[in-house]
């Protein structure tokens, strides 16, 4: 199960978050009532597994949360396993939509990066609280191979690739050294964020999300060009 919203051509190119694609079925109604119902539930579904994880998820729960019969909920997904993969799709659709689209009206090279990661601190921010899918699904299945692992493993790939490119175009502007390796300035780039999760949602530790942000200065700070 493969998540690729996040393309090479829009990073390369600059170009804006894709327009949404028009649901009209041909009688002026712009969303067809399943496809709104099934909405609801997986908005539901995210709201619980973001506080209970994927795993918690269940048919029965989501039918109680949302006042429908289980019938009802199963009748749009068929399964616990390709419910669990919807919430993983809409949670990554909310987070290109907050954090990577917004980066690309930011001229290519650094001031694009610095706003991959300050959109990426404002998310982190709003889900102290919450709960980050990505981190706690990868808690839960990191050893339990099967689709639900794979759909999670890409989104959080598809992201990670975005990154390493936003860091290999600040290279090509000669914001960061060509010395410097994509790969690993991303990885501690990611390492900031999964820091700042576990001080702050986990030791409660105030400062956390300053250390992060002076994390990043210094590691751009690092690698500039000499």
């Amino acid at each position: 199960m493969t998540v690729r919203h996040i393309t090479s051509a829009n990073a390369s190119s600059g170009k804006s978050a894709p327009a949404a694609r028009s649901t009209d079925d041909g009688n002026g109604r712009t969303l067809h009532k399943g496809r709104q119902t099934k909405a609801t539930i997986i908005d539901a579904a995210l709201g619980l597994a973001s506080q209970i994880g994927l795993e918690g998820l269940s048919i029965g729960a989501l039918a109680e949360v949302t006042g429908m019969s289980k019938s009802g909920v199963f009748a749009h997904f068929g399964s616990r396993e390709e419910l669990q993969i919807s919430v993983i799709r809409e949670y990554h659709d909310r987070f290109e939509t907050e954090v990577f689209y917004p980066a690309l009206s930011c001229p290519r090279g650094l001031p694009r990066l610095q706003s991959l990661f300050d959109n990426w601190m404002q998310r982190t921010s709003t889900e102290i609280d919450s709960g980050c899918i990505y981190i706690s699904g990868a808690v839960e299945f990191d050893d339990r191979p099967g689709s639900v692992r794979d759909a999670l493993a890409s989104s959080v790939n598809t992201w990670q690739n975005a990154l390493q490119r936003s860091v290999a175009q600040a290279q090509k502007e000669k914001h960061l050294t060509d010395k410097a390796d994509p790969l690993q300035v991303a990885f501690e780039i990611h390492g900031l964020i999964l820091a700042l999760h576990y001080e702050a949602r986990f030791l409660r530790n105030p400062g956390a999300a300053e250390r992060a942000r002076k994390g990043f200065t210094e590691i751009v700070a690092r690698n500039k060009p000499e």
